[in-house]
């Protein structure tokens, strides 16, 4: 439970045309409310496993905001953080940007999956993540069968992209 929680808000990612701009991110899923209402059921049950997962899908809306930014409180309807992956002449003339794409998907993907910094970081923390299962949770080491499945998600939506933008 405390795994899943860490990513069910990405599968907002199928909702994304309901969104402001079509950006997942922005959707409630990717504020804290949810984060604070499972954190407080959690408290008012007294289940630990339960806090736990309010706390790890806190952390996942905390780290999207560097990256690209989220709607973090939600109801103000902006995203915020500090966008890493973005300049501030992308960012005040991303209409340009975007345009220059078949599918708008692309620059966002394009600019994540060129960054060999953000590349690092992922292979890091995965390394990481492994080295706590099997020092901390061994038993849980089939937790890895999901990492894969989502990263091969992502990297399928990349190869998919990338395929489009080149016809």
């Amino acid at each position: 439970m405390i795994v899943f929680s860490a990513f069910i808000c990405d599968l907002d990612v199928f909702f994304s045309k309901y969104a402001k701009d079509n950006n997942h991110r922005n959707l409630i899923t990717h504020s804290i409310i949810p984060s604070i209402i499972v954190i407080v059921l959690g408290i008012t049950f007294n289940w630990p496993a339960l806090i736990l997962s309010g706390f790890t899908l806190f952390l996942h809306i905390f780290v999207d905001l560097f990256d690209w930014g989220t709607n973090l409180f939600y109801f103000s309807k902006k995203t915020i953080g500090p966008r890493l992956f973005i300049s501030n002449e992308e960012q005040k003339n991303l209409p340009k940007y975007l345009a220059q794409y078949k599918n708008k998907e692309s620059f966002f993907d394009f600019k994540y999956y060129n960054n060999k910094l953000a590349l690092m970081i992922e292979a890091l923390l995965f390394v990481l993540m492994m080295i706590c299962i099997i020092i901390y949770a061994f038993e849980y080491t089939l937790i890895i069968f999901i990492y894969f499945f989502g990263l091969y998600f992502h990297l399928s939506k990349h190869f998919h992209l990338k395929k489009l933008e080149k016809s």
